[in-house]
């Protein structure tokens, strides 16, 4: 029987925004790959994207004027997201709701359609693993300094988290 560590890994997702609800758009999409690596790439707004949230920034340190003069433009950030996933189809996320919306959002504005799909974490994991799921992500993330709220961090995370609770019983 293979140990955890042989087990290969979901590829996660995770987007950070400029806020939550009516308005709010994408700022920043990571990716936790399935070898365990990580990217993640700021998202310049589009003008008509004006919503911004101050206790977001302060979530993720991530100012407008930055993603303004440092972030990609949504078409890159969705060719990408493509080209990253169209192999495997499919990526996890432990907010499907949020990040899918905001996910639609990017390919709406890049004119393009996803050759993925996101699907929710929770469908990949046991009734243990859900159970133990938030004390071992705190752990992992204190044992390896993992920045939270951003996005490739936050993604590396979930995905040790998924990797430490494997074999749960």
């Amino acid at each position: 029987m293979e140990g955890a560590r042989d087990v290969l890994l979901p590829t996660l997702l995770d987007i950070e925004a400029s806020g939550f609800g009516r308005g709010s758009y994408p700022i920043e999409v990571g990716l936790a790959r399935s070898d365990g690596s990580r990217c993640a790439f700021l998202i310049q707004p589009v003008q008509e994207w004006t919503h911004w949230d101050p206790k977001a920034e302060l979530l993720h340190g991530i100012s407008r004027a930055r993603l303004i003069r440092e972030g990609h433009p949504p078409i890159e950030v969705a060719r990408w997201l493509n080209d990253e996933l169209a192999e495997s189809g499919i990526a996890y996320s432990d907010s499907w709701g949020y990040d899918n919306t905001w996910l639609s959002l990017l390919f709406d504005q890049a004119r393009m359609l996803p050759r993925f799909r996101l699907e929710a974490l929770r469908r990949l994991l046991s009734e243990a693993q859900t159970e133990c799921w938030a004390e071992t992500k705190e752990r992992i993330a204190a044992e390896h300094d993992i920045r939270r709220h951003r996005a490739g961090d936050d993604a590396r995370l979930l995905q040790l988290t998924y990797k430490a609770t494997l074999g749960v019983d």
